[in-house]
């Protein structure tokens, strides 16, 4: 069985998140072994500056990457990362499924993304749209692609 570990920079705090997220994470329970990692995020002032954010960001980064298996196949979500369409979340699960690496990590940064070391430890840099997200609901999305990967595998009709 797969084990997805999902580290995230921030805590839910909204109820409609919150529910949302755990309606996915009890539908991929025979699917695979998911775990949460919520990290804190740095807290900055109103107007940080660059030096102010680069710092904070490798703060966060270093926490990232000490929860991150060794053995992990890491993807980061990231404005920079390429976007691939939901059979293509299927073939990366299946393809996870069946290596010599079956742990599947994925991380979410905070509001100010992720530190370049993060970046460059990914195995794969995923961005979900041109769009910008809340990272939160990024959080959701995410978990319900890897649902629908799983339903694409099995062939159901979940996915139309």
């Amino acid at each position: 069985m797969l084990n997805i570990r999902l580290i995230c920079v921030g805590k839910m705090r909204e109820k409609f998140y919150i529910d949302a997220f755990a309606e996915y994470r009890k539908r991929l329970q025979s699917y695979c072994r998911l775990e949460l990692t919520e990290l804190p995020e740095e807290r900055l002032g109103e107007r940080p500056s660059e030096a102010e954010i680069r710092s904070a960001l490798s703060r966060e980064g270093q926490e990232i990457l000490k929860n991150v298996p060794p053995d992990a196949y890491l993807v980061a979500l990231c404005v920079e990362g390429k976007q691939m369409p939901s059979e293509g979340m299927a073939a990366l699960i299946a393809g996870r499924e069946n290596s010599g690496r079956p742990r599947l990590c994925f991380v979410i940064g905070g509001s100010f993304g992720l530190s370049p070391e993060v970046k460059a430890r990914a195995d794969r840099r995923l961005s979900m749209s041109e769009m910008t997200f809340p990272h939160h609901l990024a959080r959701v999305m995410l978990i319900e692609q890897v649902y629908r990967g799983f339903k694409i595998n099995e062939g159901s009709r979940y996915h139309k």
